[in-house]
């Protein structure tokens, strides 16, 4: 067991980072919501959770930073969407 931690402890690491990015109520739904809808610019968004704009738009920056996120501009907008499968089998797991 020790073997393996210290053999694949970047992977530990990475997967207890995208553990605790995902932590948080607001960033568990829009990673549900984008998987389940998919991809959605952040009007959308903040209108659907009823939440301030430069809110989501924080959570969608620690969500891209960590790689849970992809984003692509289409003229003004900028549309979010999950490209990590990891992600999308652990949102099907506890939902």
């Amino acid at each position: 067991m020790i073997e393996t931690f210290e053999s694949e402890a970047n992977l530990f690491e990475e997967n207890a980072e995208m553990l605790k990015v995902l932590a948080h109520p607001v960033r568990l739904c829009i990673v549900k919501g984008l998987i389940e809808k998919g991809a959605c610019n952040v009007s959308t968004m903040y209108t659907s959770l009823d939440m301030p704009q430069s809110t989501i738009s924080q959570h969608l920056a620690k969500l891209k930073s960590s790689k849970i996120v992809t984003s692509e501009r289409k003229g003004l907008e900028i549309f979010y969407s999950v490209d990590n499968e990891k992600v999308t089998q652990l949102i099907k797991i506890l939902f």
